[in-house]
């Protein structure tokens, strides 16, 4: 059946888009909340770039929406040159129609200058290389266990599964990392069944023993951590980001332009994430960095999205890094997850495994770049040019 890609405009009805979400995901049960995509559509549409944002559709001869892929437009700040980019997003395709998926990705690079994309799927990843994005390199993925309730169960041979009485099947992994955003494919035709991720069954006593034995540890490992500096919680994101941003981007060639007015609107009312909590580091210099986080509707996943300190301010990314943990912990998170860009402006990993994080290999975001400028796209391809976090693309617009 011949297929065309169009270019559907952002006030046009999305129910085709809709339907095909949950065509595509159907054993995502949220996807099927469609007033949820409606919101985040609604919410992209605040942006001041929202002029720029783009959507292209690939429809059957019967009318059928069968492939999806937006163009979600954002300012950067490249060796001080304020550069918008675009970054592709709620990349799908139904099965049968695969060739769509690199039909969709070819106009979009076709239709946009330039691009700034962090991915995961190594088949999204590898269209985007074959237009002309290159890699720069991979973000770092922590993670830190504050619930023994999240402690993965270890190879059971079935005699001792059975002896147990262990079912064969847990729930579904949860993170961002299997939204309905991404095109997850395993091959050209059947996309990807979700990961599972067994858990320990530790009787409710005992549990409660090591879980209060894990806090005790955090405890006792930050002490004189963060040398002494304290972190605040702010409403807001008020004036004083502005300057903020100034002096990281006047040091930093390769940065997401976040001033104060583009962080209330990633964060603020009305975003997909709203809401979340912001803890500030302040000092005779004025704002001396800052961490977002988040903890989904679950109420078991925690979130750093974003952990910016002023360059070189190592001492205080500890320190807000500390508060975030405890945040966490009274929040009642099981767990936290965090990616990072090891810059300037961030954490290290051994300031992770401190406090008790542990790196893991696998699920980790690529950011990749293509800047029509080859000056511009040669500092962007370098990832020690960059401080990125990973709330500060589309790769969270989709988190609950």
């Amino acid at each position: 059946m011949k297929v065309s890609i169009q270019e559907l405009g952002n006030d046009e009805p999305q129910d085709g888009v809709a339907k095909l979400r949950i065509a595509s995901y159907p054993y995502f049960p949220e996807v099927r909340n469609t007033e949820y995509y409606d919101d985040l559509h609604r919410w992209y549409l605040t942006h001041p770039l929202a002029g720029e944002m783009r959507h292209w559709v690939a429809v059957t001869e019967k009318g059928e929406t069968v492939g999806h892929l937006a163009a979600l437009p954002q300012y950067y700040r490249i060796d001080g040159q304020r550069v918008v980019a675009h970054t592709p997003g709620d990349y799908m395709v139904l099965p049968g129609y695969s060739f769509q998926a690199f039909s969709l990705m070819r106009t979009f690079f076709r239709e946009t200058e330039n691009c700034v994309a962090c991915d995961t799927v190594p088949a999204v990843i590898s269209v985007e290389t074959r237009l002309g994005a290159e890699v720069a390199g991979e973000m770092q993925y922590a993670a830190k266990l504050l619930n023994v309730s999240r402690l993965p169960i270890p190879p059971v041979p079935e005699p001792v599964r059975k002896l147990l009485n262990l079912p064969p099947g847990m729930a579904p992994a949860r993170g961002y990392e299997s939204h309905p955003g991404a095109a997850q494919q395993h091959d050209e035709e059947h996309p990807a069944v979700p990961p599972v991720r067994p858990r320990m069954p530790i009787p409710g006593p005992i549990k409660s023993l090591f879980n209060k034995g894990l806090q005790a540890v955090d405890e006792a490992l930050s002490r004189g951590y963060g040398n002494g500096l304290k972190a605040e919680e702010l409403e807001d994101f008020d004036s004083y980001f502005d300057e903020f941003f100034d002096k990281v981007a006047a040091v930093i060639p390769c940065v997401p332009e976040k001033d104060a007015a583009f962080l209330n609107w990633r964060y603020g009312p009305g975003s997909p994430q709203y809401p979340v909590k912001i803890l500030a580091v302040r000092g005779a210099q004025g704002l001396l960095g800052y961490a977002v986080l988040k903890v989904t509707s679950n109420g078991q996943d925690g979130y750093i999205l974003d952990l910016t300190t002023l360059p070189g301010y190592r001492k205080v990314a500890r320190a807000l890094l500390r508060e975030s943990v405890r945040y966490f912990r009274r929040a009642g998170a099981h767990i936290i997850r965090y990616r990072l860009l090891e810059s300037p402006t961030s954490l290290r990993p051994e300031d992770l495994r401190r406090l008790g994080f542990f790196h893991r290999k696998g699920r980790r975001n690529s950011l990749l770049v293509k800047f029509a400028d080859e000056r511009l796209n040669e500092l962007g391809r370098n990832l020690e040019n960059w401080s990125y976090n990973v709330g500060d693309g589309e790769a969270t617009f989709w988190l609950r």
